[in-house]
């Protein structure tokens, strides 16, 4: 689906965004990875070239706009052109009721999950449109469409991603640049691994999906892809929850 393009993603150290590396190195796409973490971004850089595809990585802060430009730089320096861009760096930040929200922890979700997303896309884009169109897929979450108690920050910049994701959908589309968000739901990564490691919390996120079960990286990393190729050519602006029925309640 995504044969010879070069295909940029964030946060690809782990969870999703390795799992949505590997699935498009799968599918023959040319890979720019960035993350904060060099040692787990290399070691998915050496689990894409295992599978035979071309990738580099880079250090990069997704909350930094410099960095957002200068990963899209060595996107252009070393393939010559950018076809598709997944935005899925994010972080959890803070859990406490509104009024006793950190500041600094407001701060640092907001930053990270929402801005760097626009930053991320500002950069994208004028690439995209040089190389004649492409798709900017955006990892949200279930919390960009519903609320989540004692998660303020994260809900607030999930549902701004949906609007930017919207936005930007309106404005460049008809140059053929399709831009689309995902909605996972609890998935099996490292973000949830302290919630998850509590037997009860456990319960209590699964009881929460109809289907039974938490989510697993390969399954968001597959709607991603598909949303990436040209299969989705027609859809554009629009959410789409990867959330074993979460949503559906």
């Amino acid at each position: 689906m995504l044969k010879d393009k070069v295909v940029l993603v964030t946060g690809a150290a782990s969870g999703i965004g390795r799992a949505i590396a590997l699935v498009a190195a799968r599918e023959g796409a040319l890979l720019v990875l960035a993350d904060l973490d060099p040692h787990a971004g290399n070691e998915t850089l050496r689990q894409v070239r295992d599978l035979g595809t071309e990738a580099l990585f880079a250090t990069s802060d997704v909350s930094q706009p410099d960095d957002a430009q200068a990963l899209v730089d060595q996107a252009l320096a070393h393939f010559g052109r950018l076809d598709v861009a997944c935005n899925n760096a994010g972080i959890g930040g803070p859990s406490a009721l509104l009024a006793d929200y950190p500041l600094d922890g407001w701060a640092q979700v907001i930053k990270v999950n929402l801005s760097g997303v626009f930053y991320g896309m500002r950069c994208q884009i004028p690439a995209l449109l040089r190389s004649g169109g492409g798709a900017i897929v955006n990892v949200a979450s279930i919390l960009g469409a519903v609320g989540f108690a004692t998660a303020a920050a994260y809900t607030a910049a999930k549902h701004g991603v949906l609007g930017l994701t919207q936005a930007a959908a309106l404005e460049y589309s008809a140059q053929g640049v399709r831009i689309n968000a995902v909605g996972p739901g609890f998935i099996q990564t490292p973000m949830i691994s302290a919630l998850d490691a509590d037997p009860a919390v456990h319960a209590a996120l699964v009881a929460a999906h109809p289907i039974g079960r938490l989510g697993l990286p390969e399954e968001v990393a597959e709607l991603v892809v598909w949303l990436a190729s040209t299969r989705a050519s027609f859809v554009t602006g629009s959410y789409h929850p990867v959330d074993g029925g979460y949503l559906a309640r």
